[in-house]
């Protein structure tokens, strides 16, 4: 299906009220240039879905976008979901800076996702760094920011809220380096356990698809290969989300 196609290609529409009330939360915070263009309802909802078209017709004022009234078709045919609830958001291209020294806080903790294959993967293990209080993401210059729209859904609107910064991941870790961070890469050989180790700020954190893994050059440029210990025996890997999640909140509770 064509549709379905499409999601891993360019894709800046923002479907639902979660990743658009994220994303005009974070162009009014001012960490994203993305704007909205227009907004299309589904006019079979405007009484179930009152309370929102008053909330995005108070920032359509300032944000100055339109908002339209639409037959649901309209919208469901644009969309790669069926979750967007009636209301898609229109909008233009985020630019995402090249990495450099002044992005860097002198104690926080940043994180790479490296060989994530899916876009749905992606986005679920954002929304656990940023729950867990990541200072930000660095993407490689090949990443899953072109699907945007999918992305933001997946990670329920907390990839347009983080922090993101475009770099070659050998690059971005002698970046960090230089600015006193310890690398950090999600592994299994040579690796010590995730509960046993030192994981105080400031981190620069690697995390690995799940198929490909981290790259054996990172590897070797790292500071600590730290592992996640399994309570049974299980020969397979966590998904990207999943390790994100565990290995995220663990430094959140190391570092309390």
């Amino acid at each position: 299906m064509q549709k379905e196609t499409d999601k891993f290609n360019n894709s800046d529409i923002m479907e639902g009220m979660p990743s658009i009330s994220a994303l005009i939360k974070a162009i009014e915070g001012g960490n994203n240039d993305r704007t909205i263009n227009c907004i299309y309802v589904d006019k079979s909802k405007q009484k179930s879905k009152s309370r929102e078209i008053a909330f995005l017709s108070h920032k359509a004022k300032t944000l100055d976008f339109g908002i339209e009234l639409v037959d649901g078709a309209a919208i469901d045919e644009v969309c790669v979901g069926n979750t967007h609830g009636g209301i898609i958001a229109f909008c233009s291209q985020r630019t995402i800076p090249q990495l450099s020294s002044e992005h860097i806080k002198p104690s926080g903790v940043y994180y790479m996702l490296d060989g994530v294959e899916d876009p749905y993967n992606f986005g679920y293990a954002i929304r656990s760094l940023y729950a867990s209080g990541a200072d930000g993401i660095i993407l490689s210059p090949r990443n899953w920011m072109g699907a945007a729209g999918v992305v933001a859904r997946s990670s329920a609107g907390t990839s347009e809220l983080i922090n993101m910064y475009v770099s070659e991941p050998t690059l971005a870790v002698e970046l960090f380096k230089k600015a006193g961070y310890s690398v950090v890469c999600a592994g299994i050989r040579n690796s010590v356990s995730l509960f046993d180790s030192n994981l105080k700020k400031p981190l620069f954190v690697i995390i690995g698809g799940e198929k490909r893994g981290i790259s054996s050059k990172l590897l070797e440029l790292c500071d600590k290969i730290v592992r996640i210990d399994y309570g049974t025996e299980f020969n397979g890997s966590l998904s990207t989300a999943a390790s994100a999640a565990v290995i995220a909140f663990e430094i959140l509770r190391t570092n309390k």
